[in-house]
């Protein structure tokens, strides 16, 4: 019998599917694909995700700060090592587009595409560990596919480094235990009272939000 944590997720997958191919398919990946993006976006790329992974390291240590048990908490804390991970990458990401580290801070944050990260802050005050969790299943799918054609593409058409796309690579594959552990913190919420609208929710808001991060990149880089 399926396990009640894996059926949310399949039907919150199911769910969104229409707006996770909208993900998948993104005109942004194609102006990199097509090279008709200036490799100056790499640095506008790197500068936002240098705010919202600053963000996103909070959230994420206010969630291991709640979690209830020891399993759940070691779950929020590969997250967080990941997050971390992720940010010293960024740097080399940067400096293929053009921009020096010590740059990358002053790079303005795009409403649309912070919005993100300013949900996942709001998960992590006033959602449950199961909902951070469930949205964040269901959404690096489409985040780590889209990596992977970034760092394909930068490869491939930009002549990019192993070392240029080392964020993207990062993000391309979850660990291979990271969704069976994730479905262990949606069982525990569940037993705890969550119910499964809101971890449903919780992941159609964020996809939601990602389809938002996408489109505001795509316009930005446009306009360089």
């Amino acid at each position: 019998m399926s396990r009640p944590a894996r059926q949310i997720l399949e039907a919150g997958r199911r769910e969104i599917a229409a707006l996770d191919e909208r993900i998948r398919h993104h005109p942004y990946l194609e102006l990199w694909e097509t090279g008709r993006a200036p490799k100056t976006g790499l640095g506008l790329l790197a500068g936002q995700q240098q705010h919202i992974i600053a963000s996103d390291l909070r959230s994420v240590a206010q969630v291991v700060a709640r979690a209830g048990s020891a399993p759940t908490r070691e779950f929020f804390l590969g997250m967080l090592q990941g997050e971390r991970t992720a940010l010293t990458l960024l740097p080399d990401l940067a400096a293929a587009g053009g921009l020096a580290a010590g740059q990358l801070p002053a790079v303005e944050p795009l409403p649309g595409a912070f919005a993100y990260s300013a949900y996942v802050a709001w998960l992590a005050q006033y959602g449950s560990p199961a909902e951070f969790a469930g949205a964040f299943l269901v959404n690096l799918e489409a985040w780590g596919a889209n990596c992977g054609r970034m760092s394909q593409a930068l490869r491939e058409g930009y002549g990019c480094s192993a070392k240029d796309v080392a964020f993207f690579d990062l993000f391309a594959a979850s660990p291979a235990d990271f969704e069976e552990r994730g479905l262990s913190v949606l069982e525990e919420g569940l037993g705890g009272g969550v119910t499964p609208a809101a971890i449903q929710r919780a992941a159609r808001l964020l996809q939601g939000y990602e389809l938002l991060f996408w489109d505001t990149m795509h316009q930005a880089t446009q306009a360089l």
